[in-house]
């Protein structure tokens, strides 16, 4: 049983996508994300230097952009490409990616979304100085409630021993001087508190940009990253999509799902490498492959034709 994962901010890095915009059609297709972002993605994912696409406002569309021209050059656009994939998720922003891999959004509805969804975060970790910390190992129930004592959102509960904590930079400074029982605290690169309420701006901003779209019941299973539970509907999908930027990620129960559902095979889409990172540690004995260049494809290919199947629904 194969699935497709996206992954969030801070997968990206500089010129990552200029391998891929050698495949036949490629550059076109990212330069008609482009215009729908109204972003030069063709220049962040080829020559814009690591601080330009740290920007919120440059990395979710670009991150975006890249899951859909990745997925292409893997399945193809054939109105039954994603048949031999059982189920897709998203880390964060990515969750984009996978309601459109989906069916659930449109790729211009997936772009209008993210472009919003950038925006409006940028300028919500623009009120208040805010920022995020990976906490590494420790016991779980410690971890929590460190992060509680500290005033700390548990932003992303990826699983595999990794926690993200959230909240202002007065209270990540005390959790370095204070952290849990052999844990380590890592500082990340982001410019806000994501998924935590100090993102309620931006929650404001894209609803009223869904409150235009129409979404379509999922084609493929879609695993929301809310509770790890397979999505209904496509109102459903697209009410998530709006709630996750105030709310915690729980990929840790998003591949506690995969494992119930007996996934054997995980693919990666570009900017690839978190996410099976994670399932190597999390989903032991699944086989994946990370879509970094296109010298991936025959691997992931391979990966299809082993592990896929007819799409459940």
């Amino acid at each position: 049983m194969l699935v497709i994962v996206a992954p969030g901010q801070g997968s990206q890095s500089p010129g990552f996508l200029s391998p891929w915009l050698e495949l036949p059609g490629a550059r076109a297709q990212l330069e008609a994300l482009s215009e729908t972002a109204d972003l030069d993605l063709v220049a962040h994912g080829t020559v814009s230097d690591a601080e330009t696409i740290k920007d919120t406002a440059v990395a979710q569309p670009l991150i975006v952009g890249a899951g859909l021209l990745t997925l292409r050059a893997l399945l193809g656009d054939a109105p039954d490409s994603m048949a031999p994939v059982a189920a897709t998720a998203g880390h964060s922003v990515g969750e984009l990616t996978a309601a459109a891999a989906a069916g659930v959004l449109t790729t211009d509805e997936a772009m209008t979304l993210v472009r919003e969804r950038g925006r409006g975060m940028a300028e919500a970790a623009a009120l208040t100085p805010t920022g995020m910390s990976a906490v590494l190992g420790g016991d779980p129930d410690e971890v929590v409630a460190t992060l509680e004592r500290h005033g700390l959102t548990p932003a992303n509960m990826n699983g595999a021993g990794q926690v993200v904590a959230a909240g202002t930079m007065e209270q990540l400074a005390a959790l370095t001087d204070d952290p849990p029982a052999r844990a380590r605290v890592i500082p990340l690169q982001v410019a806000g508190a994501f998924h935590t309420h100090h993102m309620q701006p931006a929650v404001e901003r894209l609803a009223r940009h869904a409150a235009d779209i129409t979404p379509r019941d999922p084609g493929t299973v879609l695993v929301s990253n809310a509770d790890g539970q397979p999505v209904a509907s496509g109102t459903d999908a697209l009410a998530r999509l709006v709630n996750q930027v105030s709310n915690p990620v729980r990929w840790d129960l998003t591949m506690e799902t995969f494992s119930s559902m007996g996934v054997t095979g995980l693919i990666e889409l570009a900017p690839a490498g978190t996410l099976v990172g994670l399932a190597k540690r999390g989903l032991k004995g699944v086989q994946t492959v990370a879509l970094k260049t296109p010298d991936d494809l025959e691997a992931a290919r391979q990966l299809v034709a082993e592990h896929g199947k007819e799409n459940p629904l």
